[in-house]
């Protein structure tokens, strides 16, 4: 799978009960979203964004916060001066689902 092949999906209501992806399969989405790392246990997404300054981060920030509404799917934000770092994880199932990498890749679209 490709960034554009993510970024053409929607995030669908993940209501639990299901196993998050495993290590070997959230490497596989990684390929698609290849900025973002994936956390030791393999449960967390992150990245971080630099801006020139603050206002320019939080422009970003109510991007993609409009995008989170939009999709459904809500992530991690720490907001330094010009910083932003993200953290993308499903919480219904303790890790990764497809919804993070969805999300990741529409993200780089809106930086």
């Amino acid at each position: 799978m490709d960034a554009a092949q993510l970024t053409a999906k929607r995030c669908v209501a993940c209501r639990g009960g299901i196993p998050p992806l495993t290590a070997e399969q959230a490497r596989e989405y990684l390929v698609a979203t290849p900025e973002w790392a994936l956390s030791e246990a393999a449960d967390r997404l992150t990245r971080t964004f630099t801006f020139k300054d603050f206002r320019g981060a939080m422009v970003f920030v109510n991007r993609v916060a409009d995008l989170a509404e939009e999709e459904g799917h809500h992530p991690d934000f720490a907001i330094h001066w010009n910083r932003v770092e993200i953290v993308l994880w499903t919480h219904k199932i303790g890790g990764l689902h497809e919804n993070d990498f969805i999300m990741a890749a529409k993200i780089d679209r809106v930086a």
